[in-house]
């Protein structure tokens, strides 16, 4: 109970920081969904393409808004002047690839300030081979990036891009802002997890975005020619712009490789409280493993 009382105390203060701020640009719609001390868990059907197959498994997206360290680049225990205030995502895949599991995990902190930039994104890949890890911090000049990997020319790498928009962060701006959605030619660093798993090289890359918008749902696709690479992530055209699914295609050998993902159930859920053995009866309505 503790807990849940320490929660709502943290609601209460990031909202009221939130409206007393005159630098934030959110709107009052979002304040009343995101900041009710929930986070948003959607789970998906995962059809992924690996090693020239497709494999079954399970996709989740989680959502959820808290405080964060600028300088540290890490969540804050606690609000203060130093804290600011951010929609953090975190995104899993798990399959198998024949008698070995892959998991995957994919986090972006976007701050919502306007403009809602990303200031953190990981990812890790886990497999019976061996881990990989990977880490962009962004501040106001470059982006810094870290990365170890078991695999040769990838292992504990530590180097700077320039600045550039990131394909991580767009799932967040899908979320706070989709009118915001960049359009037409421009660089942008592919997903972590993307560069990792076709081994390529860390850095902004032309790509073509665009958006499609029919009387229900909006598609918006992101094509790299140069990678061979194509991104279509399906959103509801009303807030709070649910993730629907996602196509993502590459073609490597003259082989077009299709991987997918459907919306199986969404639940707005406070799961830090629900680390109990009895809380296991609520994973059902996911379909997860």
């Amino acid at each position: 109970m503790k807990k849940q009382n320490n929660k709502t105390l943290f609601t209460l203060v990031f909202f009221w920081g939130l409206m007393n701020s005159n630098a934030q640009r959110v709107s009052e719609q979002f304040k009343a969904h995101w900041f009710d001390g929930h986070a948003e868990i959607s789970s998906y059907a995962l059809s992924q393409s690996r090693y020239g197959e497709n494999r079954e498994g399970t996709a989740v997206l989680l959502f959820v808004t808290e405080d964060f360290l600028k300088k540290e680049q890490v969540k804050a225990n606690q609000k203060s002047k130093e804290t600011l205030p951010v929609l953090k995502l975190n995104r899993t895949k798990k399959f198998l690839t024949g008698i070995y599991p892959y998991s995957i995990m994919s986090s972006s902190f976007s701050q919502l300030r306007t403009p809602q930039a990303v200031i953190k994104n990981s990812a890790s890949i886990q497999e019976w081979c061996g881990q990989s890890y990977l880490q962009m911090n962004v501040n106001e000049e470059k982006i810094n990036i870290t990365s170890h990997s078991y695999f040769e020319g990838e292992a504990d790498q530590n180097f700077n891009l320039e600045k550039n928009l990131t394909e991580d962060e767009l799932w967040n701006l899908i979320r706070l802002k989709p009118q915001a959605l960049p359009q037409g030619k421009l660089m942008l660093i592919p997903s972590l997890e993307s560069s990792r798993m076709n081994h390529e090289k860390i850095e902004a890359y032309r790509a073509n975005s665009s958006i499609e918008i029919n009387e229900k749902y909006t598609i918006y696709t992101i094509a790299y020619p140069l990678l061979k690479r194509y991104l279509a992530i399906k959103f509801l055209n009303d807030f709070p712009h649910t993730i629907e699914g996602w196509v993502e295609q590459t073609i490597k050998n003259g082989k077009e490789l299709t991987s997918t993902a459907k919306r199986i159930h969404t639940e707005r859920r406070q799961y830090w409280n629900e680390n109990n053995n009895a809380s296991e009866k609520f994973r059902v309505p996911f379909k997860l493993d």
